[in-house]
């Protein structure tokens, strides 16, 4: 969990997100995926993303990063950061998490 989660922020800016339309990226494998996901969710696998950056980088509305666990979804994000991906980008946890604020909307 991250450090702005512990007092809500960052759960304030993931909702405000989804109230956008946000993008909903679930970085867990396909198999993973395919047990379980978020309804309109994209699949690209953190091991996948490095050849998927320009695919997110035109995507327009704001983007959540899920996948296993909190600190895979930073992996994600760091990844992403690195390549030059720095806009509204936000730390959804895991997509079980991020699936309770979804339904909670």
């Amino acid at each position: 969990m991250s450090f702005l989660s512990i007092f809500g922020i960052g759960n304030s800016r993931i909702r405000e997100a989804l109230r956008q339309g946000a993008t909903i990226i679930d970085v867990r494998n396909a198999n993973e995926f395919d047990q379980g996901k978020i309804r309109h969710s994209f699949n690209i696998p953190i091991d996948r993303l490095n050849i998927n950056v320009e695919r997110v980088r035109h995507m327009r509305k704001p983007i959540i990063i899920c996948g296993n666990s909190d600190a895979e979804s930073e992996q994600a994000i760091a990844i992403l950061k690195t390549k030059g991906v720095v806009r509204d980008i936000h730390n959804g946890g895991s997509w079980t998490s991020l699936l309770k604020k979804v339904k909670s909307l």
